[in-house]
């Protein structure tokens, strides 16, 4: 009798890591790059399939731009079919502004691959560097030792029992509803003030087409050229007017608002196949939460989130990931708090300008004003990264040295030995 074969997920190579990655997404993966390059022994845990599609605008802004080239990512990109784009237009009621970007060596313009590209880019880079990834797996929980310093991850598969592994850090890159940030009950710093809701769908979009971005009294939109000859076409609306209008019917309300802001826009996105789905985001305030304690840290949106509108998310999770893996090659705690320090310099300025633009409190003499203060914290942000060295890779040592005990990466007290008791942090239970 044929017997059918049961996939179960992979197993890790090892019990103990120098880094285990909670999310493998942009910023998950992101950081497992940089830190497999620089010679740690690093896992990241996805509970979402290889490969599998997420809600994003796609849009990469300068900053995010800049890193990818620097990590040699740039260039695969293109050559998977991303679009370059070369100009952004800003269509203010009737006015329309179109911007050429400056081409450079390491910015030849900007793209918006789609997430099923750019995340399997990084995680094939990873893998390549050395990094191990666990995908449809989910973290049930992280354990710590009695002094309440994070050790590790209790993980959870289809087939499988809990399965407990360690580490020397655990970074959560597992996005709003971060499990490592409620784990270790990560203070928020900061709460923004407004919320937007955006519904997107997709539609073959124009060779050579740019960036447009739409903006009458109290509704926005975009268009964003991706991959397979299509476009992302957004309709964005205050939370308050989405509960109102779009709730019952999404189709609708977003052509509406899309007629509303250009027949051309609308005229474009009905030439989306009858069967295309569209995907809404509701939208919640921005925040800014601590980013690290003992043994965890956070990064993407776990860490930083800001509103969609302004399209800075991946920027802002690539920056962290480089920022976070040079702090834990460093491995002091001033190094750390440079790290947040730096991190909250930019979120702060992001957020603010983020409301600003997301509240719709602003009228059409007075957006171009807000998108030039955004541009103006792009222009900085993109000079800091480039002051800044790649992560260095950690020098190997010498064969009299591998028996003396390295202080694991965010150390603050000694690490518990094989045998010794552990307990779970205080969202758990003591095993």
């Amino acid at each position: 009798m044929p017997t059918t074969a049961i996939s179960l997920p992979p197993t890790p190579k090892r019990a103990h890591y120098d880094a285990i990655i909670v999310g493998a997404r942009c910023a998950g993966a992101s950081t497992a790059l940089l830190l497999a390059r620089a010679g740690l022994t690093v896992l990241a845990i996805e509970r979402r399939p290889y490969g599998s599609d997420t809600l994003s605008t796609h849009a990469l802004m300068r900053p995010a731009v800049l890193q990818l080239s620097r990590w040699g990512l740039l260039k695969p990109l293109l050559r998977a079919g991303t679009p370059l784009i070369e100009t952004t237009t800003f269509h203010y009621g009737d006015e329309e502004i179109t911007i050429l970007l400056n081409a450079g060596p390491d910015l030849p313009g900007l793209i918006a691959p789609r997430r099923t590209v750019l995340d399997r880019m990084l995680v094939d880079a990873a893998r390549k560097a050395g990094a191990e990834f666990l995908h449809d797996v989910a973290v049930g929980d992280l354990f710590a030792d009695t002094r309440g310093r994070v050790r590790g991850v209790d993980i959870r598969g289809a087939g499988r029992a809990v399965l407990r592994l360690s580490a020397d850090i655990v970074i959560g890159a597992d996005g709003i509803g971060s499990t490592v940030a409620k784990c270790c009950d990560a203070q928020v710093l900061r709460r923004g003030t407004v919320s937007a809701a955006h519904v997107y769908g997709y539609a073959p979009a124009e060779p050579g087409a740019g960036y447009h971005w739409y903006f009458r009294d109290g509704i926005a939109g975009s268009l964003i050229p991706t991959n397979a000859g299509l476009a992302c076409i957004v309709a964005s609306v205050p939370t308050k007017l989405f509960d109102e209008r779009f709730r019952l019917d999404h189709f609708r309300a977003r052509m509406e608002v899309l007629e509303a802001l250009s027949p051309a826009l609308a005229e474009q996105a009905s030439r989306a196949p009858d069967d295309a789905r569209l995907q809404a985001f509701r939208g919640v305030p921005g925040y800014i939460r601590h980013a690290h304690g003992p043994g965890w840290a956070l990064i993407g949106d776990a860490g930083f989130f800001r509103d969609p509108l302004t399209s800075h998310g991946i920027a802002d999770a690539l920056r962290d990931a480089e920022s976070l893996a040079r702090a834990i090659l460093d491995g002091s705690e001033a190094a750390f708090a440079t790290w947040q320090q730096e991190r909250d310099l930019f979120a702060h300025q992001i957020l603010d300008t983020t409301d600003a633009i997301a509240g719709f409190d602003w009228s059409l003499a007075d957006i171009g004003e807000r998108h030039r203060r955004f541009s103006a914290v792009m222009k900085a942000e993109v000079r800091a990264l480039a002051a800044h060295p790649m992560p260095v890779r950690r020098a190997v040592p010498a064969m009299s040295e591998l028996a003396t005990y390295r202080e694991p990466a965010n150390k603050d007290e000694p690490q518990a030995m094989a045998g010794s008791s552990l307990y779970r942090n205080r969202t758990g239970v003591r095993p």
